[in-house]
């Protein structure tokens, strides 16, 4: 009796088959082969610069990075394969992408800080520039910085409740004629140049009213200025909420309302916490409203609702114009406040929406 054989299964091959075939064996570069790669660029994009009529630190760094990816895409197409050359080719335009971004703000923080760390010292916190010249090298920030924490937190305490109602409507109840009208003029509103909400203010508050130059006029135009960030951010963060919690709710017997005051808001605390600081972020350095409405004062005013206040946008603008190098040296102390005051506001923020997280 005759056995029959069974052949063997034949796994196919590449279509070109010495194309991956370094690919195959699973060969990947050394880890010391990118940090070399990297060093042998900057080399060349040196000599580049010192050869060539380049000069621009900037371009060192672009013709550098350049190089760096054609050449380490080469290498491993040669050592591990296409395939593998271009997830690296990815990989390294993405991080390489990121570094560059980063140089812009790398830049910006330094050149604050080692322009205004100099300047800063108690004296310069705790006193205004009553009495004080654009000639004279005294001085301080006080009464700015009770302005700007006083007209943002007013804005805020106006715009977020009224920004976070508004995206609960437009995620939970909003439908039909009503909501897309809505959303119309929040995208309107997000383009919304900041000195047009400054002269808004100035016609109908201080002009039309006739309530004069304030800290809460100067609130008010940063209200309009938050709320779109606000509702945006809010909107997205609430669409992230998955129905299962609240179809969870409901299935409890829990209204709507409070499945959506006990449930997806603090679900979604966290990124809004995060839109209402990139709100605060963006309202705090703006000049334009608070120049309108505020107008700005050498003195010391802690009534935010009557009088001319200043703000340390107003003041890093007002010393930042004049010639004399001791006003300039108050504008970059002045800046590197502002900065200080924010990362403060997002680090509190960012402890609260810890501690409020949904468990």
């Amino acid at each position: 009796m005759s056995t029959a054989t069974v052949p063997e299964p034949t796994v196919p091959g590449p279509a070109n088959p010495g194309e991956d075939r370094l690919n195959l064996r699973g060969e990947t570069l050394p880890r010391f082969v990118p940090p070399v790669v990297a060093a042998g660029s900057l080399v060349v994009a040196l000599l580049i610069y010192l050869l060539t009529p380049m000069d621009s630190e900037i371009q060192i760094v672009l013709m550098a990075a350049l190089i760096f990816v054609v050449a380490m895409t080469a290498i491993s197409t040669r050592v591990e394969g296409r395939r593998r050359a271009r997830d690296r080719f990815a990989t390294t335009l993405v991080y390489g992408t990121f570094l560059l971004a980063l140089i812009p703000l790398v830049a910006v923080l330094a050149s604050v800080i080692s322009k205004g760390a100099s300047r800063l010292d108690i004296s310069f916190l705790t006193h205004s520039m009553n009495g004080i010249g654009a000639r004279d090298s005294g001085g301080g920030i006080y009464h700015a910085i009770i302005g700007t924490v006083e007209q943002v937190l007013i804005a805020s305490a106006i715009a977020v409740p009224f920004g976070l109602l508004v995206a609960i409507y437009l995620v939970e109840y909003g439908r039909g004629r009503i909501s897309r009208t809505i959303s119309f003029f929040v995208d309107v509103l997000t383009g919304l140049p900041s000195i047009i909400a400054g002269l808004f203010v100035l016609a109908f508050w201080i002009l039309a009213l006739g309530q004069g130059f304030s800290g809460f006029a100067g609130s008010l135009a940063l209200v309009v200025l938050m709320i779109p960030t606000v509702v945006r951010s809010a909107e997205e963060m609430l669409k992230l909420v998955p129905n299962e919690l609240r179809e969870a709710g409901y299935a409890l017997g829990v209204p709507k309302w409070r499945t959506i005051l006990r449930v997806v808001v603090p679900t979604a605390l966290p990124g809004i916490v995060t839109g209402v600081m990139l709100a605060v972020a963006r309202v705090s350095g703006e000049t334009a409203p608070v120049l309108l409405t505020v107008f700005g004062t050498n003195l010391i005013n802690a009534n935010p609702f009557s009088g001319e206040q200043s703000s340390l946008p107003l003041y890093i603008y007002s010393q930042a114009g004049q010639p004399q190098q001791f006003a300039i040296d108050r504008a970059w102390a002045a800046a590197l406040v502002l900065i200080i005051i924010i990362m403060v506001l997002n680090l509190i923020a960012r402890l609260f929406a810890g501690r409020n997280r949904l468990k």
